[in-house]
């Protein structure tokens, strides 16, 4: 039987997702990551459990508020609109937005854990050296935390890829648009095509056994240390 045109279509759209959040998180996640690594800040706490919170509120429920948040009425909504911009929801970039609130903490939690096994004591040696500190972070911090790096980037990608909840709240399901794989797998479910739905339940099982693999594989402690948290 194999995948149908649409099933294509919400692969490409995924991967292209996924693709843009992962870059997105690795830019917006990096700084928090490192700030809450070397923070003694009262605010470290909060701050922590807003970038966590993902991973115990359903989905749905953040994706609600995003859709209020980004509506018309909502202050994200009402900033977009007066930028030209219009409204996010039920476009690719409110996917991207929403897929980047939801999957922050698989990415700076891993970044965050391997800044902090570097400890303090390599910081110190580069800057006896006079390195200044975007030389530190660069020449020290991401050759030492690439594992963590890595399986942020991983973990990121792969969280984006499996979302439904959150994506068909803010995308809804329009296909070419944001119908993402696991929207058009509700949707073969739903019309009862068990034959196409398994093609794509298959195809994402593959791919998590395929991303756990990776990370028990290449970096053991790394993964260890992120399903810890």
């Amino acid at each position: 039987m194999g995948f149908s045109e649409a099933d294509l279509g919400a692969i490409w759209l995924t991967l292209r997702l996924a693709s843009t959040v992962t870059v997105l998180l690795l830019l917006v996640g990096t700084p928090i990551a490192w700030w809450l690594a070397r923070t003694s800040s009262k605010w470290k706490g909060p701050i922590a459990a807003i970038v966590a919170l993902p991973l115990v509120l359903p989905p749905v429920v953040l994706g609600f508020y995003l859709l209020i948040a980004m509506g018309p009425n909502g202050p994200i909504g009402q900033l977009t609109q007066n930028l030209g911009i219009g409204i996010l929801p039920f476009t690719f970039w409110g996917l991207v937005i929403a897929s980047v609130i939801y999957s922050m903490p698989f990415v700076v939690q891993p970044i965050q854990n391997a800044i902090e096994a570097i400890g303090e004591r390599p910081l110190e040696v580069a800057a006896t050296l006079s390195a200044g500190p975007l030389d530190r972070f660069f020449t020290v911090v991401v050759p030492l935390a690439k594992p963590g790096f890595i399986t942020a980037s991983i973990l990121g990608f792969a969280h984006t890829v499996g979302e439904f909840g959150v994506v068909l709240m803010i995308g809804g399901n329009i296909p070419g648009k944001t119908q993402v794989v696991s929207v058009q797998l509700y949707d073969h479910v739903e019309a009862l095509q068990y034959g196409q739905a398994h093609w794509l339940a298959g195809a994402l099982m593959l791919f998590s056994f395929l991303v756990l693999l990776a990370l028990y594989t290449l970096f053991p402690s790394a993964s260890k240390r992120t399903f810890s948290t």
